[in-house]
């Protein structure tokens, strides 16, 4: 490794006031490889879209080759020489190879694009880094892997100094994971410094010089790879104190009836073989990292999605479920993470939000009774502590708990017996969160039963009775919350097939 090429200290973000970074770091020197780890929500890719300019930072200073430096946007840091491979790569499937490596830079003879040069230009790349392409074939015919590779040549065309890879892995099968590792080492080798956010511990462990964790929107410290283990970067990226007291013992008794079952669920890589089961009055909570499939698992319940093959029970009895209307005929609601997409219709009222999902119940003929839409609103506002003027307020300009509130009225006029509840406090503040803690742990009660997907631990030891731990489109763990903690379900969390337990 050489000298030290980017320094990023006390990097300070807030979005509408929620801080998403607070005095974070971040060091990187020539030849090096630094993996970037954290849960999510952890704040690295803010930290990434700040380096390379699509965010501006509050506080903090980046130095890059020994100048302080910002960036207005990713043009400007790829000029500089900071280049992004992300996740979901942006490719023109009808164009080549190379047309889509020199796009906006293509190379002109005269007034019209010299097609011959940049393939040889781009022949000429994919030897410097070993790569067997073909710059004339359309790169909509390419593996996923490959068009990655694509990628990165396009970065190192750019002259690349510094190459941030964002869960490069994540599509790729093992034999190309293992041509990108040797794609990896090459640049290394000439010096390129590379940033790798993954959440594959086996890959941090084979292919990183360094581990720097953030957590929480901090930076938590950085490990020498060769001399940290796995249990010791868990115990950075999970280390928090939990301020609200965890469940030490599920509040479902053993006798209590099963509402829900699903059986060897699957969907493309997303779901795999996915069997559980859910009883009355149970808060099931489903823990996993970005990509282990948890929303994927909800939408096939809901008949969002279509799945490949499995088989799933309502009350005992096999129940197709196809479409959105089938589950809701089933009794089952959904409330989305992304409730202003998938939840609500912003601009209408809280009134007309709250009675859509039952709108044959409010019907007089063909008309809606106002009268009665409005009475049902109103008994959920003053039930739910909506914080409202009235049910005549639009929807958009609720906060975010308030708006989450909205969704769970809608579903509870449809007296839905089994409810998902999608990241349910997702951009949600403190005191909000503790409201909705208390209207899940009140439904339970009464015999509701909720499934509780969340990307945040707290949030997972605190609500559930039992959780589901995934990773990969895998069930990893199925564990009473009584024998659990944080660094056990992140153990669950990272276990990759054919990992050993």
């Amino acid at each position: 490794m050489g000298e030290v090429i980017l320094t990023m200290k006390n990097i300070t973000k807030s979005f509408s006031g929620v801080a998403a970074l607070r005095n974070a770091e971040l060091e990187l020197r020539s030849g090096e490889v630094v993996a970037l780890m954290g849960e999510n929500g952890a704040g690295k890719s803010t930290l990434m879209k700040i380096l390379t300019g699509i965010y501006r930072k509050d506080a903090g200073e980046i130095r890059y080759l020994g100048r302080e430096v910002e960036y207005r946007g990713p043009a400007e840091s790829e000029e500089a020489g900071i280049v992004i491979v992300h996740q979901e790569l942006n490719m023109m499937n009808d164009l080549t190879v190379a047309q889509n490596l020199f796009i906006g830079k293509e190379i002109m003879k005269g007034a019209l694009i010299d097609d011959q040069s940049m393939k040889r230009k781009a022949a000429e790349l994919f030897s410097l880094l070993n790569i067997s392409i073909d710059p004339a074939e359309k790169i909509g015919n390419l593996t996923v892997g490959k068009q990655q590779m694509v990628e990165i040549a396009k970065a190192i065309s750019k002259k690349a100094k510094i190459i941030v890879f964002d869960e490069p892995t994540a599509a790729l099968t093992e034999s190309e994971i293992e041509e990108l590792f040797k794609v990896i080492r090459d640049l290394r080798e000439k010096g390129t410094g590379m940033i790798y956010i993954s959440h594959r511990m086996d890959e941090i462990r084979r292919i990183s010089d360094r581990v720097t964790v953030m957590r929480d929107g901090e930076f938590v410290g950085t490990l020498e790879t060769e001399s940290c283990g796995k249990n010791d970067i868990i115990r950075l990226m999970v280390g928090r104190t939990i301020f609200s007291e965890p469940k030490t013992e599920s509040r479902v008794g053993k006798d209590a009836p099963e509402v829900l079952r699903a059986e060897h669920l699957n969907r493309g890589k997303h779901v795999r073989d996915v069997s559980f089961s859910l009883r009355k009055g149970e808060i099931l909570g489903f823990s996993g990292l970005m990509g282990a499939g948890r929303t994927e698992v909800a939408r096939l319940l809901f008949g969002a999605d279509r799945r490949d093959s499995g088989r799933i029970f309502v009350n005992g009895k096999e129940t197709e479920i196809r479409t959105p209307e089938d589950a809701v005929r089933a009794g089952i609601g959904y409330l989305s993470e992304d409730r202003k997409r998938f939840g609500l219709i912003v601009d209408q009222s809280v009134e007309e939000n709250t009675v859509i999902a039952s709108l044959d119940r409010f019907l007089r003929g063909i008309f809606i009774d106002r009268k009665k839409s409005i009475s049902c609103a109103e008994n959920y506002v003053r039930e739910l502590k909506t914080r409202t003027p009235s049910v005549s307020q639009l929807v958009r300009k609720l906060s975010g708990g308030n708006q989450q509130k909205v969704v769970i009225a809608k579903w509870l006029v449809r007296n839905c017996d089994i409810l998902i509840f999608d990241e349910p406090t997702r951009g949600i503040d403190i005191g909000a969160k503790s409201e909705i803690y208390r209207l899940m742990e009140n439904l339970a009660e009464e015999g509701k039963s909720i499934i509780m997907i969340s990307s945040e631990l707290p949030e997972i030891l605190r609500m559930s009775d039992r959780v589901i731990v995934m990773c990969e489109g895998r069930v990893t763990g199925v564990l009473d919350i009584s024998e659990v903690n944080q660094e056990i379900i992140m153990e669950s969390a990272t276990r990759r097939e054919g990992d050993k337990e």
